[in-house]
């Protein structure tokens, strides 16, 4: 930690000089997405004003170098998350899409009374496209409950396999409650039964190490934006051989070996599932925020985000009626709370008039919001940027605006 210098990579984000009602903002919503540094945003300019053109189809010099760029990424991402061949890196327009992705082409190969297991903190996104199968296919959805601290239980999920057990599809970490879930334990037990499990990861790539061969994942998905990234650019990793026998998710330019009327064939990995023109600028951009995460060290982040976490917490529970939510052990630098039963949207609107930006709501985990019995709840998550002198000024916003909201 004493070489983590905050205030120096502060100045790597321009938007945290801005103000928001007359106040400094104090930005605490990175959970739903964070910031980006100088540096990406100059990578994007760069590009636009350098380098455009399509990749792949060209070979003139313009689309070599851009060609070039996105695949520079595809290798950055390959190596950052432990993959063991850039054909196993496909790139999506976010963690949503890789999800879609797999619940529309591994899912096309499942069978009717097949089952997928899923958690009960799983975000919308890892709970809808299962549904949309079961339109399809006559799959079953089996939910593995939670225990009081927000921890998975663990032995209910062992409980729910069966022979038809086909797929496990798990948040690595929870967007709303922080617990870091055992996917690595999960994986094996699920492979010991036969069955694949995927990962979602979005919550977990900005603040984990990652390394999907050690989990055993199948497949991992994230997304750029929320790793100090672009928007609209995410990846999905998939065990080849798994990827090979998938039929494509989409179809277009790009994904093709050769197309006639009478037949079309697929291109190889990972063009297979990539059709029409990418996004290969905020690919290419994706590796200069890679770089940046390296450059600060994931484990200084992690360090430096889980202090923030405990000295918040700690502050917050001095507030009478304060109400946190997940307190698993290990937890991720997320809280998300409630005072009293004062309404969260009403909290987050006070607290945004004094330039501080949390989020309120089901966060898309609506069955996750049911089994809590609430409707929704404020959340604060920390990111590399924030400091503890932000921390004391959201602990004094709380205690200056709970006596309205009681």
């Amino acid at each position: 930690m004493k070489n983590f210098d905050v205030e120096a990579l502060r100045h790597d984000f321009p938007i945290l000089t801005r103000k928001v009602n007359g106040k400094p903002l104090i930005y605490l919503d990175n959970a739903a997405s964070t910031q980006t540094p100088r540096a990406v945003v100059e990578d994007i300019e760069c590009i636009y004003y350098t380098s455009k053109a399509n990749v792949h189809r060209g070979v003139h010099c313009l689309s070599q170098e851009a060609t070039a760029a996105m695949e520079h990424t595809r290798e950055r991402v390959r190596a950052f998350i432990g993959a063991a061949s850039t054909e196993e890196i496909i790139f999506t327009r976010g963690t949503t899409e890789s999800i879609n992705l797999v619940a529309s082409s591994f899912g096309d190969m499942l069978e009717d009374g097949d089952e997928i297991i899923l958690t009960v903190m799983e975000h919308h996104s890892d709970i809808v496209p299962w549904q949309l199968l079961q339109r399809r296919k006559r799959i079953a959805i089996k939910v593995v409950p939670i225990l009081p601290d927000g921890s998975l239980d663990i032995e209910a999920y062992r409980a729910l396999f069966t022979p038809r057990t086909r797929l496990v599809a798990v948040t690595h970490v929870s967007n709303v409650l922080g617990t870091v879930n055992p996917v690595t334990e999960m994986a094996e037990y699920a492979h010991n039964h036969g069955a694949k499990i995927l990962v979602d990861g979005a919550q977990a790539i900005a603040h984990l190490k990652i390394n999907v061969q050690e989990i055993g994942a199948d497949f991992y998905a994230f997304s750029s934006h929320k790793m100090y990234g672009p928007t609209g650019i995410g990846v999905l990793y998939g065990r080849k051989e798994l990827l090979e026998a998938m039929p494509p998710y989409q179809g277009g330019g790009e994904m093709i070996g050769h197309v006639s009327f009478s037949g079309t064939t697929w291109a190889d990995l990972p063009f297979k599932f990539e059709a029409g023109t990418p996004d290969y600028v905020g690919a290419a951009a994706f590796a200069r925020a890679i770089d940046y995460m390296e450059s600060v060290g994931i484990d200084a982040i992690a360090a430096h985000e889980h202090s923030l976490l405990t000295y918040a917490t700690e502050r917050m529970l001095e507030i009478p009626g304060m109400r946190i939510f997940g307190t698993a052990p290990g937890k991720s630098a997320v809280i998300s709370f409630l005072i009293g039963t004062a309404h969260h949207y009403d909290t987050g609107i006070l607290l945004d008039q004094l330039g501080i930006a949390v989020r309120t709501g089901h966060h898309c985990a609506q069955p996750l919001m049911e089994t809590l019995g609430i409707e929704g709840t404020v959340r604060a998550a920390f990111a590399l940027y924030n400091t503890r002198e932000e921390v004391d000024a959201f602990i004094a916003a709380l205690k200056r605006i709970a006596p309205m909201l009681m």
